[in-house]
C-alpha cells in the first residue's frame, strides 16, 4: 500500500473546517433576517448574498480539498477515489451554478444533487475492489487487508448513514423548517469522513512498515546464499 503524502492529512482536515468557517462568517455577515436553522448553505453564495464571494469561495476551496484527497488516497480504490473527485468538481462548479434569490435553479439543484450523492457514495466505492490476492494467500498476506475505513462493513454503513442524513434534508426541503440545519448536518458528515478514510490509511501504513513483509524476516543464511571461502 502506498504511503499517503503528509500534506493530505492537512487537506482532509481543512474540509471541514472550511465548510463550517465559510458558513459562519458568512451567515454572520447577513441581514437579521438569515436563520441557519431555516436557510440553506447554497444561500449564502448566491447573488443577492452579502459578501456571496466568502462562502462561493468556501465551496471551491471545498472541492479542491476532495479531489487533492482523491488524488493521493490510493487505499480507497478507484471507484472511491473517482466518485471523491465527482464530488469535488460538483461542490467547486457549485458557483457557476448559483442559486437564485427568488425561486429555485434546475442546474443548481442537479449539480448539488451529483454533489451529495458522490460524496455520500464514495465510501462504499471501497468494497468494489478485488482482492490483491486469491485463495490461501488470502489468510497470509496482511497486504491484502484494506484499512479500517475501507473495510466493506464499515464503508457500507457509512454510506448507508450519509445517505440517511440525505434524505433528511430532502424530507425538509419538501415542507420541513430546519431545511439549513439538516443541510449542515449532512454537508458536515460529508466533510469529515475523507479525513477519518486518510487517518485509517496513514496509520495502516505505518501498521505495515514496522511490521515487515508478511511470511516473517527474509533469510540471511542457507544452503543458496553461502558463498564459499576464499
Amino acid at each position: 500500500m502506498r504511503a499517503v503524502p503528509s500534506w493530505a492529512v492537512a487537506v482532509a482536515a481543512a474540509a471541514p473546517v472550511l465548510l463550517v468557517a465559510g458558513w459562519t462568517v458568512a451567515g454572520a455577515r447577513q441581514p437579521p433576517g438569515y436563520d441557519p436553522i431555516r436557510d440553506t448553505i447554497s444561500e449564502l453564495a448566491a447573488p443577492g448574498a452579502t459578501d456571496s464571494w466568502i462562502m462561493s469561495g468556501c465551496l471551491v476551496l471545498l472541492g479542491c480539498c476532495y479531489l487533492g484527497t482523491a488524488l493521493v488516497l490510493h487505499a480507497a480504490g478507484l471507484p472511491s477515489r473517482f466518485l471523491l473527485a465527482v464530488g469535488g468538481v460538483a461542490t467547486g462548479a457549485l458557483i457557476a451554478f448559483p442559486r437564485p434569490p427568488v425561486g429555485g435553479s434546475p442546474a443548481h439543484g442537479t449539480v448539488a444533487t451529483v454533489a451529495v450523492l458522490a460524496l455520500s457514495l464514495w465510501p462504499a466505492g471501497s468494497a468494489l475492489r478485488l482482492p490483491r490476492t486469491v485463495g490461501r494467500d488470502v489468510a497470509a498476506a496482511p497486504a491484502g487487508t484494506p484499512p479500517w475505513a475501507f473495510r466493506r462493513p464499515v464503508a457500507l454503513t457509512v454510506t448507508a448513514l450519509l445517505l440517511a442524513l440525505f434524505g433528511w434534508f430532502v424530507v425538509e426541503v419538501t415542507g420541513g423548517s430546519r431545511t439549513g440545519l439538516a443541510e449542515r448536518v449532512a454537508a458536515l458528515a460529508v466533510a469529515c469522513w475523507p479525513l477519518v478514510a486518510v487517518g485509517s490509511a496513514c496509520r495502516a501504513h505505518r501498521e505495515r512498515a514496522t511490521a515487515g513483509p508478511a511470511g516473517g524476516s527474509r533469510p540471511t543464511d542457507g544452503p543458496g546464499l553461502r558463498r564459499s571461502a576464499g
